[in-house]
């Protein structure tokens, strides 16, 4: 897994390559959770995230939870494997994909 970080003034531009699993999440976790004090838009582009396990959604909903309270979180660019993920669990309905 590979994580790419642009910051633009409070927005925080995220883009997660590989999977997003049990053995990714912790250092996911870790390397976002540190760096959202002042951000009001979390924007993570998943166009290159292959998968992502009950461990990345857990994560997914945590992040969702911190942006509720200071601003926006969206997940753009899913191919169709997040984006059946995201169906079939309900997350498409409690998370912005684009």
């Amino acid at each position: 897994m590979t994580i790419n970080k642009k910051r633009n003034g409070n927005t925080l531009n995220v883009s997660i390559e590989g999977r997003l699993d049990t053995g990714t999440t912790p250092e996911a976790e870790k390397e976002l959770k540190g760096c959202l004090d002042d951000i009001t838009e979390l924007n993570l582009d998943f166009s290159h995230l292959d998968y992502i396990s009950s461990a990345g959604l857990r994560l997914l909903l945590s992040l969702q939870k911190t942006m509720n309270t200071r601003g926006s979180m969206k997940i753009q660019h899913p191919n169709d494997v997040v984006k059946e993920i995201f169906e079939v669990t309900g997350f498409s309905d409690i998370l912005t994909v684009e």
